[in-house]
């Protein structure tokens, strides 16, 4: 290991599409007044700088049909050899009518942002993701799903120029926001590594309820390593040893003196595998403990676990 860690109504003008809404309170009025962020209503939102409709499935087989016989044809002529770029501008030149390349889409939370590139949105809706590699991996799916559940579209193609042949396949997003958004909190074991009286907790809980589950791990780990004062505060080292040798410094994402944290996306039932490699961690290096915080789209569980634990 090199790093262990770290109603909706969309408004479209001009060409940027702009998604917003008010966070839900889930504390009595008392508790929320002391633990939930202070933000304002307009520094939360999903922007995506084009126009974008939701398309049906006819329609956009229609407009797959038509780009993949443009990809083939790229393909054919150039062979597999070029990088990512050459292929978009030459897929982008050849697709005919309403074709963007490289279009933005921004998450922005309390301060917090973060932006995203899709490679080709055609019609509005139509969402391609161009890869050169030697194969497509889950990897690559999350990535266009990502994007699909934050421009609120349901269907995508992923594409790789790199074989003798073309790969692709159809990403679709059948999650709905109230899906994403209606998630459980258990958080029994939990000891808040709060900072600035804010709790971690609360903040990133009304951060999920803006954005929704299901989306890029990076994204809330990301999200995360903003709320702690961001990348240089938050990476430190910490010794590790075994049989009573120093085996070295390892990089890890620090909250508070002491305690790593982890954020993660896997499903429950690899819950007690993951504890049992941190527990491992704790035992041979200086940590005294792990905040970690698991997402899956139904429940969002919070969890700290010490060296003494257990």
């Amino acid at each position: 290991m090199t790093e262990i860690w770290a109603c909706i109504l969309p408004s479209t003008h001009l060409s940027v599409t702009h998604f917003s809404v008010i966070p839900i309170l889930l504390l009595t009025p008392f508790l929320s007044q002391l633990l939930l962020p202070t933000t304002d209503a307009a520094d939360m939102s999903i922007t995506v700088h084009a126009d974008i409709r939701r398309l049906d499935q006819d329609e956009f087989s229609d407009i797959a049909y038509e780009v993949m016989n443009q990809v083939f044809a790229v393909h054919n002529e150039l062979g597999r050899f070029l990088d990512e770029r050459i292929y978009q501008n030459a897929v982008a030149a050849r697709v005919a009518g309403d074709c963007l390349t490289e279009v933005l889409i921004e998450v922005a939370f309390d301060g917090f942002r973060k932006e995203y590139y899709m490679d080709l949105l055609v019609a509005g809706g139509a969402v391609f993701e161009l890869k050169a590699v030697q194969g497509l991996s889950p990897a690559h799916r999350a990535q266009l799903l990502n994007y699909l559940l934050l421009c609120g579209l349901s269907h995508g193609k992923l594409i790789n120029f790199r074989g003798d042949k073309v790969e692709h396949e159809f990403v679709n997003a059948h999650l709905s926001r109230s899906d994403r958004t209606g998630f459980d909190v258990a958080d029994d074991e939990w000891r808040d590594p709060g900072t600035n009286n804010r709790s971690l907790r609360a903040w990133l809980s009304a951060f999920l309820r803006e954005v929704g589950t299901g989306l890029d791990v990076h994204l809330y780990e990301s999200a995360v390593v903003y709320f702690f004062g961001g990348e240089d505060r938050v990476l430190q080292e910490v010794d590790v040893q075994l049989d009573g040798h120093h085996l070295g410094r390892q990089k890890v994402r620090v909250a508070v003196p002491g305690w790593a944290f982890k954020v993660t996306t896997v499903d429950n039932s690899y819950l007690p595998h993951f504890e049992e490699h941190v527990r491992r961690l704790l035992q041979h290096s200086t940590l005294q403990g792990l905040h970690w915080i698991n997402i899956t789209r139904s429940v969002v569980t919070f969890r700290s676990i010490g060296q003494v634990d257990g």
